[in-house]
C-alpha cells in the first residue's frame, strides 16, 4: 500500500503516510491530543522511527524485518500480560486463562462473573479434566487466532448451517483452516467451559465471537461507544474500575 516505488521496501517518508492518516482520523474525532507529524527532512523525532530508519532516517523497511518487528512486539505484550498473571511460573490455570480472556471485553460485570462461576463450577464437576495448566506458547497461539477471528467466523459457517452451534472438533478445524495453526485441546475445551452456556457441548456464534471482538480490540474501540446522563457515568465509571 504504502511501497509507491514497487522496490519491495518503504523509506521513512513513505512510512510517514501513516501518520498523515491517523493525525487526520484523530482530528476528526475530536481528540484533544493530535500527532505530532514529523517532516521528512532532518534526523527522526522518535524513538520507533530511530528503530525502524536509522539515526538519520536514511534506512528502508523490507517486509521481513517489519513482520519480524511488528511479531516481537506483540509477543512482548502478550508475555507481560501472562507473567501479570502467572506471576513468573511457567502456565497459568485455567481461571486466570479466562480472566485474560475478558478482561477487554465489553461484556457487564454480571456476565463476567457468570462466565467465570460457570468455569468453576466445571472444573468441579471434572468438564476441564486437564488441570495442568496452560503454557505461554499456547496462550500466544490462542492469541493469534483471535486476530484471524474475521476469517476463522467464515471458515466457521462452513460447518455450520443457518449458523448452527459447532463441537470442540469443528471449532479446532476451522481454526486450522483460518489460521493455519493447531490450538491445544486443553485451551479449547477451556474456552468451551467458558462460553458454552447451555452445556451441550457445542458453541455459537453470538456464545464467543461477539465477546471475543472486544478483546481483540483490547477496549481500545470503547471510545467509539456514546453514552450519555446517568448510564453514561455509569458505564464510564465501570470502565474506569475495570482497567485499574
Amino acid at each position: 500500500m504504502f511501497d509507491r516505488d514497487g522496490n519491495q521496501k518503504v523509506d521513512r517518508q513513505e512510512f510517514l503516510v501513516l501518520e498523515e492518516i491517523f493525525g487526520k482520523k484523530t482530528e476528526d474525532d475530536g481528540s484533544s491530543e493530535s500527532f505530532r507529524r514529523q517532516s521528512p527532512q532532518g534526523p527522526p523525532k522518535t524513538t520507533l522511527m530511530t528503530h525502524l530508519f536509522g539515526q538519520k532516517g536514511m534506512d528502508s523497511l523490507d517486509f521481513n524485518t517489519f513482520f519480524k518487528f511488528m511479531d516481537n512486539l506483540q509477543t512482548e505484550v502478550l508475555e507481560l500480560e501472562f507473567l501479570h498473571f502467572s506471576k513468573g511460573m511457567p502456565v497459568i490455570n485455567e481461571e486466570e486463562f479466562a480472566e485474560i480472556l475478558l478482561r477487554y471485553t465489553n461484556a457487564a460485570e454480571t456476565d463476567r462473573d457468570e462466565y467465570m462461576q460457570r468455569l468453576r463450577t466445571r472444573i468441579d464437576n471434572g468438564q476441564v479434566p486437564n488441570q495442568n495448566g496452560i503454557t505461554f506458547p499456547e496462550f500466544k497461539d490462542f492469541c493469534q487466532f483471535l486476530n484471524n477471528l474475521d476469517d476463522f467466523s467464515i471458515a466457521m459457517r462452513m460447518y455450520t448451517i443457518a449458523n448452527q452451534p459447532i463441537a470442540q472438533s469443528e471449532f479446532m478445524r476451522a481454526v486450522k483452516i483460518s489460521t493455519g495453526h493447531d490450538i491445544a485441546p486443553h485451551v479449547v475445551n477451556t474456552v468451551y467451559q467458558i462460553f458454552d452456556k447451555d452445556g451441550d457441548g457445542k458453541l455459537s456464534d453470538k456464545e464467543f465471537i461477539g465477546v471475543m471482538k472486544d478483546r481483540v480490540h483490547r477496549g481500545f474501540r470503547y471510545h467509539l461507544m456514546k453514552y450519555e446522563g446517568w448510564e453514561g457515568w455509569k458505564s464510564c465509571v465501570k470502565h474506569e474500575m475495570k482497567t485499574r
